[in-house]
């Protein structure tokens, strides 16, 4: 009996500190592991991009440059978040060793994944160069620059004084000194020695090419220049992707712009902030914000397409005055001011609260 009670005893006096240690534990384990869960966090905010801006700017990597140095560049033009972050990334994927020197074209609302693709991306002695419908000239300058041309030959190469003898040259007003919606887009191949005026040369003979008599002519019926109707043309692929809805929000422009009045269109207004070198944003005063200005932008927004120019050449025949392009990608269209506000606060959500 005096046995049993010392035994009890021993127990009793033993099981507080096995739980004290045992709650230890579990508050370290818990530390560990909330600790582990803020690093992941964090690190996958850093590898976030630093801002919505897609005004692009060159870096040179050096050859030889260590993943730190090229991470440090990176933060120093505020391209990435951290360079902590790249830096784990990079080894994470195990590519340390496939960054490539050379100059690069990045935009600060690129992620780290992205930078790091461009950056790992091989140099070929023959390379299919691709210039997209809907893409913007300094898109297409910082792709030029991605597939291996100098960052000064691709500014020569995009000087429109180069193609004075091209018949496209032509339909540019005085003052617009940009390419901007006279290049076509396609592909081209380029070995080592091709220089990028070779691809934009072809692609405004291209474009030539696609400015049919038939369409010239239509566009003069609709009251509209060459420019002028490639200048819509630019605003129509960018706002619209189906070509039968093409040749709807074509007659809705037409239709405002034979009124006098406001174009009305976002995607002007975004390209003017862009071209400033901001973020995308609707409020911002350019004259390519026809939100707030009356008439046609200044110059096109983007690269065309066939379709984009038969829908300003050929609009369809109806009675539409405004239009929005929802989420999901389907365009609705209305005859008046309060079924366009109700459409839009249905369908369009994201797109619309830029």
């Amino acid at each position: 009996m005096p046995l049993y009670r010392h035994t009890n005893y021993r127990r009793r006096w033993r099981s507080p500190r096995w739980s004290r240690w045992l709650a230890l534990l579990v508050v370290v384990a818990a530390v560990i592991a909330g600790g582990i869960l803020y690093s992941k966090h964090v690190y996958d905010q850093d590898l976030q991009a630093v801002s919505s801006s897609q005004k692009s700017q060159v870096v040179t990597i050096k050859q030889g440059a260590s993943v730190q140095d090229i991470a440090k560049q990176l933060r120093q033009a505020r391209l990435i978040r951290s360079t902590t972050a790249f830096d784990v990334y990079v080894r994470g994927k195990g590519v340390s060793s496939k960054l490539q020197a050379g100059s690069f074209a990045f935009s600060p609302n690129e992620d780290v994944p992205t930078i790091v693709g461009i950056l790992t991306k091989g140099r070929v002695s023959t390379e299919l160069v691709t210039i997209l419908p809907g893409e913007r000239i300094d898109q297409v300058r910082a792709s030029l620059i991605n597939y291996g041309f100098s960052p000064n030959d691709v500014d020569s190469a995009l000087d429109p004084a180069q193609y004075s003898d091209l018949p496209v040259i032509a339909y540019k007003p005085a003052g617009a000194n940009t390419l901007e919606g006279l290049l076509w887009p396609d592909s081209w191949y380029k070995d080592a020695t091709s220089p990028p005026s070779a691809i934009i040369r072809q692609s405004l003979e291209e474009m030539n090419q696609h400015l049919t008599s038939d369409i010239q002519t239509s566009f003069a019926n609709e009251g509209l220049s060459v420019y002028q109707g490639l200048t819509l043309a630019s605003v129509v692929i960018q706002e619209v992707n189906k070509p039968t809805d093409q040749t709807q929000a074509a007659q809705v422009f037409l239709s405002r712009l034979k009124a006098g009045g406001k174009l009305g269109s976002d995607v002007t207004a975004l390209y003017g902030s862009i071209e400033a070198g901001g973020a995308p944003n609707l409020s911002y005063d350019s004259p390519y914000n026809t939100l707030l200005h009356p008439g046609l932008p200044p110059t096109p927004i983007s690269t065309v397409n066939d379709s984009a120019l038969a829908a300003v050449a050929h609009p369809a025949n109806t009675n539409w005055l405004y239009f929005v392009t929802g989420d999901d990608g389907t365009t609705y269209f209305s005859t008046t001011y309060q079924e366009h506000q109700a459409q839009t606060q249905q369908y369009c959500h994201k797109l619309c609260g830029q």
